[in-house]
C-alpha cells in the first residue's frame, strides 16, 4: 500500500497553503490532495493521521522574545488531523475537501468523506483559555510551528488499511485514542511527509 500527494513531494516542503500559521500571519489552511492504492484484500475501512514529531515539549517557549528554540531541545508529537472510519472504497481525499481556510475556535462539524468521522487534533488544547481561539478544533488544521524553532517540522501523514468497518472510539476523540483503538486492526499502513518551517535559519 502507498499514499502519496500532488500538493507536496515526498520528504519535500509544504507551502503555506496548506498551513496554519504563515510568516504573514495565518496561513491558507487547506488540506493537502491525498491518494493512496495498493491496500490488501480484506480491508474494510481507513483511518488517517497528520502527526508532527518535532514539537517543542516546552510549550512556553513557543515565540518568547529572545528565545530560538534549539534543535537539541526535546521533542514530542502533535497532533493535526485524525480521521476514522474512512470506507475501503475510498482512494483519496482532494485539495480543500476537508479544511479551506482558518476557522477561529475550531471546525466543530469539518468535511470529509461520507460516512467517516474526524477527531480533535492537538490545537485544542494548544489554543485552550485563548479568548480569540480558544474552542474545539476537529479535523484537518495545518502546520505552525513556533516561528523562534531552528527545527524544521516534519508532517506524516499515515494511512491504515483496517479489518473493520469502524473503530470504537468516543465523540471527539483524539489521535492517541486512535492510535490505543488501531490495535489488532491494521493490515497495512503507508506514510508520506512533508516539512514546513517558520524560521529563516531552521535547518
Amino acid at each position: 500500500m502507498r499514499i502519496h500527494s500532488q500538493s507536496f513531494e515526498h520528504g519535500g516542503p509544504i507551502a503555506a497553503t496548506y498551513a496554519l500559521g504563515a510568516p504573514e500571519g495565518f496561513g491558507g489552511n487547506r488540506n493537502p490532495q491525498l491518494s493512496w492504492d495498493g491496500a490488501p484484500a480484506g480491508t474494510r475501512s481507513f483511518a488517517l493521521l497528520c502527526l508532527d514529531p518535532d514539537a517543542p515539549t516546552d510549550p512556553a517557549l513557543a515565540g518568547k522574545a529572545g528565545v530560538e528554540i534549539a534543535l537539541e531541545h526535546p521533542r514530542g508529537q502533535f497532533a493535526h488531523w485524525a480521521m476514522v472510519d474512512i470506507p475501503a472504497d475510498v482512494g483519496g481525499i482532494d485539495e480543500g475537501a476537508c479544511s479551506d481556510g482558518v476557522t477561529r475556535r475550531g471546525k466543530t462539524q469539518p468535511p470529509g468523506p461520507a460516512g467517516a468521522r474526524q477527531g480533535r487534533n492537538d490545537y485544542t488544547g494548544w489554543f485552550a483559555g485563548d479568548a480569540d481561539l480558544g474552542g474545539d478544533y476537529r479535523g484537518y488544521d495545518g502546520p505552525y510551528p513556533p516561528p523562534n524553532d531552528l527545527r524544521v517540522h516534519r508532517y506524516f501523514f499515515r494511512l491504515f488499511a483496517l479489518d473493520v468497518e469502524r473503530l470504537e472510539l468516543p465523540d471527539g476523540f483524539t489521535a492517541a485514542d486512535v492510535q490505543r483503538a488501531l490495535h489488532g486492526h491494521v493490515l497495512a499502513e503507508a506514510a508520506t511527509y512533508g516539512t514546513y518551517s517558520l524560521n529563516a535559519k531552521a535547518g
